[in-house]
């Protein structure tokens, strides 16, 4: 069945297992997007992959056919960026992570070192050298607060399931005995920060994700309606087992219907 919005809201769009799966775009996924943009709809997407600048992820999407603009992308590393940039402005940070959270935290003003840091910070990477986790570890242990971009123990990809961000701030926790505190969904201060950048209230604003912990939670608890689409990595069976639930369940994007 396919589902009807009756008011004008602003979308806020999970990315990975909502418009894309690995390198290809899911059916129906760009004529969901061009329908926002003709029906004057503002949107974000708003993903935890910290990895991959708002510019690397744009032409990603732009690959499998998904026009978007720079201003419509909004991830973890930005939110991690620009919370650490509150706590202590003209800040430091020993960070592990990839090109994005790297980018994030220049443009902010935070500086990049792994002496005497005020934070350290994780985010999600193709590949991290030991001899980082073993400075982290250190510093961590040492007393430098531990922040981690998002919680996401594994990312799917074409070739297989690979450990994320989470998995390796399990890694740090155990060796340090110090939590992260996690930026990412679904930690309500990523949505104030994406509805910030957006300049939009959460009144008027749908949050649409595939993950019952992460999207649907972080859209619950910052005050969204949430669209549960089943094109990721929740199924119908699943959604029983959580305390909460969406407040619409589809097969896809493509069973959103715009006015």
């Amino acid at each position: 069945m396919t589902e009807n919005i009756q008011q004008k809201k602003t979308f806020l769009i999970d990315m990975d297992g909502v418009l894309v799966h690995g390198e290809r775009a899911i059916p129906g996924a760009v004529d969901f997007i061009n329908s926002l943009k003709e029906g004057g709809h503002r949107f974000l997407i708003l993903t935890n992959n910290s990895r991959y600048t708002p510019l690397d992820l744009q032409h990603r999407l732009k690959t499998v056919g998904l026009q978007v603009e720079v201003n419509n992308l909004f991830n973890s590393a930005m939110a991690t960026a620009n919370f650490v940039q509150s706590q202590k402005p003209g800040g430091s940070a020993y960070v592990l992570g990839g090109t994005g959270l790297y980018h994030a935290l220049n443009d902010v003003g935070i500086a990049l070192t792994d002496y005497n840091p005020d934070f350290v910070i994780l985010g999600e990477t193709e590949s991290i050298s030991y001899d980082k986790i073993i400075r982290a570890t250190q510093l961590i242990k040492a007393g430098i607060p531990f922040i981690a971009t998002n919680p996401d123990s594994a990312n799917p990809t074409e070739s297989g399931v690979i450990p994320a961000c989470g998995a390796v701030a399990a890694l740090l926790e155990k060796a340090t005995g110090y939590k992260p505190y996690f930026v990412g969904k679904p930690n309500p201060l990523i949505m104030r920060l994406a509805l910030r950048f957006i300049g939009e209230h959460s009144e008027n604003a749908i949050m649409v994700g595939d993950n019952m912990e992460t999207d649907i939670r972080v859209g619950l608890e910052s005050g969204l309606e949430t669209i549960l689409v089943l094109s990721g990595v929740t199924s119908e069976e699943m959604i029983s087992k959580f305390p909460y639930r969406p407040n619409r369940v589809v097969k896809s994007v493509a069973h959103i219907e715009l006015p």
